[in-house]
């Protein structure tokens, strides 16, 4: 090729990229919300809304408190509204707090969806996310599994959360066959891994006039903490059941400590969350204060479940390649 021909090729070729660069929706930006935004978990989900937002070519944000804050989570949902934003994804942590900043981003014509964990009473579109009671129903049996059908088991959760209770709902249904074993305690961590830490060491102090045999995780922060504090005492023969998959459960699961976790998908959420605030910001409804779950012919889903698995020492090294494949780390 001569450098004429090879000129006519970089110029035709920028030009291509000048107009797929353009090609998005220009002047857009999402807003992805979350009342703790520096953990693994929610920075797998910003990697997901970020994706999906170069490829709509649009503008985002990832806005929250670094630490678990529900009145802080709030105040970023309402500074958010006040840019009327094309659309918001929020996963609520106090469905109180935030029903009325929902409510009037709405009214504002803002459309609205949870992930992750729900508002329900609110008048956001629908919930993209777990289901949380099927993933309790999945630890539960697993938990009776690994203690013989017999045991105490402490329980650590944040009960303002939705997603958590369901959670404990169905741990508590698959367990109502076991009659010998007991949830004896229910920890409410308030997002303060500190606390699990503590507690699970108080649990083991109290051993002689208690023994707890198994400690299950309704939420990400506690089963590593637990896992620390039995490694940390030597103290082996107690099951523990976390949740998510961020790097350290992962690791000890690989050391045997804890036995299994149940994974999400918040990349996934995200991701296609944004996808689908993008079609409702273009698309035609009418208004986005419908009752729209009781709706035979609504346009838009009640529920969206993005999945989940068990992880465990069978398949964790697997799920750990998979993970660095997808992310490059």
């Amino acid at each position: 090729m001569n450098y004429r021909c090879l000129a006519a090729s970089l110029l035709l070729a920028i030009a291509l990229v000048s107009l797929l660069s353009c090609s998005g929706h220009s002047g857009e930006t999402y807003i992805l919300i979350s009342a703790t935004i520096k953990v693994p978990y929610w920075q797998s989900a910003a990697a997901g809304f970020g994706h999906a937002a170069e490829q709509l070519g649009v503008g985002y944000a990832f806005q929250g408190p670094d630490t678990y804050d529900p009145g802080a989570e709030r105040e970023a949902l309402d500074r958010a509204v006040q840019k009327n934003p094309s659309g918001i994804l929020i996963s609520v942590a106090d469905p109180t707090l935030v029903k009325d900043s929902i409510n009037r981003a709405i009214a504002s014509g803002i459309p609205v969806i949870t992930i992750d964990s729900d508002a329900p009473a609110s008048q956001r579109l629908f919930f993209i996310g777990t289901n949380n009671y099927q993933a309790g129903m999945t630890g539960g049996k697993r938990l009776a599994q690994e203690i013989k059908s017999k045991g105490n088991v402490a329980v650590f959760t944040m009960p303002s959360q939705p997603n958590l209770n369901e959670r404990l709902r169905g741990y508590l249904d698959a367990l109502e066959g076991y009659p010998q074993i007991k949830v004896v305690h229910i920890v409410d961590i308030k997002g303060d891994p500190r606390i699990a830490f503590d507690s699970a060491t108080q649990f083991l102090a109290n051993d002689k006039k208690e023994h707890i045999d198994a400690f299950v995780c309704l939420e990400a922060l506690s089963g590593k903490e637990i896992a620390n504090v039995l490694d940390n005492n030597r103290i082996k023969g107690r099951t523990v059941v976390a949740m998510d998959a961020d790097p350290e459960t992962l690791q000890w699961i690989q050391k045997g400590v804890i036995a299994a976790t149940i994974s999400q998908k918040p990349y996934t959420m995200a991701f296609v969350g944004l996808k689908m605030l993008d079609d409702l910001h273009h698309g035609e409804l009418k208004t986005l204060d419908a009752d729209w779950a009781h709706d035979s012919f609504a346009p838009v889903p009640a529920f969206v479940d993005t999945g989940s698995a068990l992880v465990d020492k069978s398949n964790v090294d697997a799920f750990i390649a998979a993970t660095k494949s997808l992310s490059g780390k």
